[in-house]
């Protein structure tokens, strides 16, 4: 299979590259990341302004660039090099989704204020007790004359203390983790009864608990079908999960790129570690696994549109080889530089958090595993999905 990219996905790459060379060094992302607001809101607007990557994956009509998930998937991988915190998968890959997908009322408008940089979008959809059941959802959406009112908990939102628009899960018919009733809503931020605790999370993002008391929306802010939007939800987390993939191929290549610059300089027994035929073995191992992760994150994204259960299947494998691979290649990293590996100090440490909090985003490698197995039921819930025991 032919996965060179275009001249102008190469481009794409290589004008995201120089930017990021010039203007997003370790420090500085160490800097912005202990100051207020916890991101670097001139970033963003160089991505919409001079980069204009914030269209990449829009079409032309919506004022984009007429990419999809290939533009997404180059973009996150040159992001994840970077370790850049700013909300590129929660706006555009999430965000634009939805909107894409979900044509909901005034979209054309939030895309192309998305493209500007003017709209930032954080996704509401995980609950304490939901696991990784995207229908297992207690925030509920009740009607009320030709709007609906939301009540609910949604817990670590990545991106929320800075985000203008949530897109919602909430239950509007239904069980509590039934496939049928199950909605999705974008809320203004800004909205009477949207509060908020705001706190930074391990790798460097910023996340809240996002609380929702008798908020009045219109009619409009449905996105999709009424009741029925459980595939639309698994179809944008399926594409995040992928774009998350290629954010995580980024981090492994500098996870590798650092260890084996750091084993050609520290010396041992008068010779530089690189030359021990053990650690040369290990650093192979690390660079097999990331071979093994760029090709799975390419089918994955190629498999994107291909019928839901090929998706999910193909998304799956991917996670679970990715889940792998940050285990595997982190801890092997920091072993090697030892134990100034995870010191605030030196960039190694802050990969590896990174790839430890990737390894779990979306769903563990155990869970991602169990997808994969044939089961006699839908695709979720699956058996650990089921009621507490």
């Amino acid at each position: 299979m032919d996965f060179s990219f275009t001249d102008e996905q190469s481009m794409l790459r290589d004008t995201i590259a120089s930017y990021l060379a010039d203007n997003y060094s370790f420090d500085q992302r160490r800097a912005a990341l202990k100051a207020e607001p916890g991101w670097r809101p001139d970033v963003w607007k160089a991505f919409a302004d001079e980069l204009g990557i914030l269209g990449a994956a829009f079409s032309e009509d919506q004022g984009g660039l007429g990419g999809g998930y290939t533009e997404n998937m180059v973009v996150m991988e040159e992001l994840g090099k970077s370790l850049v915190v700013e909300p590129y998968l929660q706006t555009v890959v999430i965000g634009g989704g939805f909107l894409k997908h979900g044509k909901p009322a005034g979209a054309d408008d939030l895309i192309g204020k998305v493209i500007a940089g003017e709209a930032i979008i954080a996704f509401a959809h995980a609950e304490p007790q939901g696991r990784y059941n995207w229908a297992d959802l207690k925030t509920t959406a009740k009607k009320d004359g030709s709007g609906y009112v939301l009540n609910g908990h949604k817990a670590v939102v990545i991106g929320a203390p800075y985000a203008t628009h949530l897109i919602v899960t909430a239950r509007t018919g239904g069980g509590q983790r039934e496939a049928q009733g199950v909605s999705v809503f974008i809320v203004e931020k800004s909205a009477k009864g949207v509060t908020t605790r705001d706190y930074p999370t391990v790798d460097g993002f910023r996340a809240s608990e996002v609380y929702f008391e008798n908020v009045a929306v219109g009619a409009d802010a449905l996105i999709g079908p009424e009741g029925q939007s459980l595939p639309l939800v698994e179809q944008v987390i399926d594409e995040a999960v992928a774009a998350t993939c290629a954010e995580a191929c980024g981090v492994l290549r500098r996870l590798h790129e650092g260890t084996l610059d750091y084993t050609k300089q520290r010396k041992q027994f008068g010779q530089p570690i690189s030359s021990f035929q053990v650690l040369q073995h290990r650093m192979v191992d690390m660079f097999i696994q990331l071979e093994q992760s760029i090709s799975m994150t390419y089918m994955a994204t190629i498999k994107l549109e291909d019928p839901a259960e090929e998706r999910a299947k193909a998304v799956s494998a991917a996670k679970v080889q990715i889940g792998k691979a940050c285990k595997f290649v982190g801890q092997n990293a920091i072993q090697l530089h030892g134990g100034m590996g995870m010191t605030d100090e030196m960039a190694i440490g802050h990969y590896f958090k990174r790839a430890t909090m990737i390894e779990g985003a979306f769903g563990s490698t155990d869970h991602y595993l169990a997808d994969m197995r044939p089961c006699p039921w839908a695709r979720r819930p699956r058996p650990l999905d089921g009621p507490d025991l």
